[in-house]
């Protein structure tokens, strides 16, 4: 059993690889939302800064983009939200047992979210719909965080379920 952990831990690097990537994309998006509301209110007050009419639901888009990433991360970390006010009074197996099934279910949810976001973005109102403020943008990048959201999802939750079978079935050595 030791030498299937030691084989799923060769993919790390990919998980770390993945990890840092979606933390540079959320922390461009924030600069991105700073710019933008920053040009924004600036362009209110101040008449040679321009005030684009975009402003508003592009900062709205990068503000969605960077919720459903961030708490991709957060999964990662096993920061999430958790119901962990009984862990103290059950047994140690049975909330190691519980903290799986946890992990299979939001796996799931993200493997439904990738293929039901993926024929979302694929649809007419994604493809033909158009911002009201930039009437050249397409609602597909509306749509996009679904999948790409759901698809990291999967990914960190595959390792945090093969983390969770290894403190199960392989005793930690002291």
């Amino acid at each position: 059993m030791r030498g299937f952990f030691k084989v799923v831990s060769f993919f790390r690097p990919l998980y770390d690889l993945t990890d840092k990537v979606v933390m540079l994309i959320c922390k461009l998006l924030l600069i991105a939302d700073i710019v933008i509301t920053s040009m924004s209110v600036a362009g209110r007050y101040i008449s040679w800064i321009p005030d684009p009419a975009w402003s508003e639901q592009m900062v709205l888009t990068f503000m969605v983009y960077m919720a459903v990433l961030s708490a991709t991360l957060a999964i990662r970390k096993r920061a999430h939200i958790r119901m962990t006010s009984f862990d103290a009074y059950l047994p140690a197996g049975l909330v190691r047992f519980l903290d799986l099934v946890s992990d299979i279910a939001v796996f799931a949810l993200g493997i439904i979210m990738l293929v039901y976001g993926i024929k979302v973005c694929q649809s007419p109102l994604a493809r033909f719909g158009r911002y009201e403020s930039i009437p050249t943008l397409s609602r597909f990048w509306m749509y996009l965080p679904i999948p790409i959201a759901g698809g990291s999802m999967a990914i960190f939750e595959l390792e945090q379920i093969f983390l969770r079978l290894e403190e199960i079935f392989v005793p930690k050595e002291n």
